[in-house]
């Protein structure tokens, strides 16, 4: 009876100890493995979302060292620093052609160099169908906020010799965004001095803002813009009594030479054709665009016209 009733009690002490050596020695169970639909070998891959895409050659611009620039407008008028050179013949409002071409440079580390030419044909005009050639160059320098271009202009006026004459320039703008700590230049201030050393040995100060609304989910950017000017012993800005025949070329015989000259205040519409039609930016850059100007003089001993005036033209940037 003792024998027997120690046998249950021995293999109930044994039972935890076999347990834990069949256990130890049983195989190790594999562990599942998360399914993969990659196609590449295990250890390459790296992540569950899609590598960013390449830009696609379409949406690619102008990357290289040569920029163009390019504007042709129906004005009708040609309006220039407050005086109406359309006034030479025709009747009033008269349409003008202004083309504004221009190249730049990008010359690395160095200023770019820009190489522009500026025409008015005025058909209405009885002496010169070209009333005006303007050839222009300058260097541009950008270091943020500021943007500098200087440069040299030659006014050409066919069959009118005797009113050539040349200047040099400089420009400064100045991107406010880095001020106003915004995407985009809120009034985009600039100051144009110019300088003519030629037939009139005076100066030209003009003060401009503008600033660009785009209009959301379209292609339309609205462009106020204001600017005034202020001359210093400048002969061309002399008020004179008009005689018949050239009216818009007769300067520099009485009035003042120094002071506020003019005011002019306006808005530039530009249309995007590139969204319209799908035209890739690779292509350049093509916009629709219209203008609606008042100008008016500030002191009535210099030469400024009232005129209201405007336009329509095309642009081409690439």
């Amino acid at each position: 009876m003792r024998n027997g009733a120690c046998a249950p009690a021995v293999a109930l002490a044994v039972s935890p100890l076999l347990l834990l050596f069949r256990a130890a020695t049983a195989p190790a169970q594999q562990v599942a493995r998360p399914v993969s639909l990659s196609l590449l070998p295990d250890n390459q891959v790296e992540s569950i979302y899609a590598p960013p895409e390449a830009p696609q050659e379409e949406q690619a611009g102008n990357e290289g060292g040569v920029h163009l620039d390019l504007t042709v407008g129906y004005w009708t008028d040609y309006v220039f620093r407050g005086i109406d050179r359309s006034e030479s013949g025709g009747a009033e409002d008269a349409p003008n052609i202004l083309f504004d071409g221009a190249m730049r440079f990008d010359l690395g580390r160095y200023p770019s160099l820009i190489l522009g030419i500026f025409t008015n044909v005025y058909n209405s005009d009885p002496i010169s169908r070209f009333q005006e050639i303007r050839p222009y160059f300058g260097l541009q320098l950008a270091a943020r906020p500021i943007t500098l271009t200087v440069g040299n202009s030659f006014y050409i006026f066919p069959e009118r010799d005797k009113f050539n004459t040349a200047e040099l320039w400089a420009k400064m703008t100045i991107d406010d965004s880095y001020f106003f700590r915004s995407d985009d230049p809120v009034f985009s201030p600039y100051v144009l001095a110019a300088w003519d050393y030629d037939a009139y040995n005076g100066l030209y100060v003009e003060l401009g803002i503008r600033h660009d609304f785009e209009i959301e989910d379209t292609p339309l950017t609205l462009s106020p813009i204001a600017r005034v000017a202020y001359v210093n012993s400048d002969k061309m800005f002399r008020t004179v009594a008009i005689p018949p025949g050239d009216p818009a070329f007769n300067f520099g015989t009485r009035g003042h030479e120094s002071g506020f000259q003019h005011y002019e205040v306006g808005l530039e519409v530009t249309y995007g054709l590139n969204q319209t039609f799908n035209i890739p930016a690779r292509y350049g850059k093509i916009d629709l665009k219209g203008y609606l100007f008042y100008t008016d003089g500030i002191d009535n001993n210099l030469r400024a016209d009232t005129e209201l005036y405007g336009g329509v033209g095309i642009g081409f940037s690439y």
